[in-house]
């Protein structure tokens, strides 16, 4: 696998972290911040694909009326709450 390295700076107290967690781990500072990547570039893809998906529904108008939401949840704390919006 080809790879790139990639600089950046780091608060000095975010990279004494990165080093102790290293040292934990017995792992590479590299190792460290690899994975942390692949976690994050991860969870951004999700949160991408989630946007996308809403922006459709609302285009589709397939959504949920504020009043309706907000009665729920305000009778959740009642005896007799509301179904979900929408289901």
């Amino acid at each position: 696998m080809d790879t790139v390295v990639i600089k950046a700076h780091l608060p000095a107290q975010l990279a004494n972290e990165v080093e102790d967690l290293a040292n934990r781990l017995e792992r590479s500072k590299g190792w460290i911040v690899k994975q942390a990547l692949i976690l994050w570039v991860a969870q951004e893809e999700h949160r991408h694909n989630l946007t996308v998906e809403a922006l459709v529904e609302v285009k589709n108008e397939q959504v949920v009326e504020h009043q309706a939401v907000q009665d729920w949840v305000d009778s959740l704390e009642s005896d007799q709450p509301l179904r979900m919006p929408g289901l």
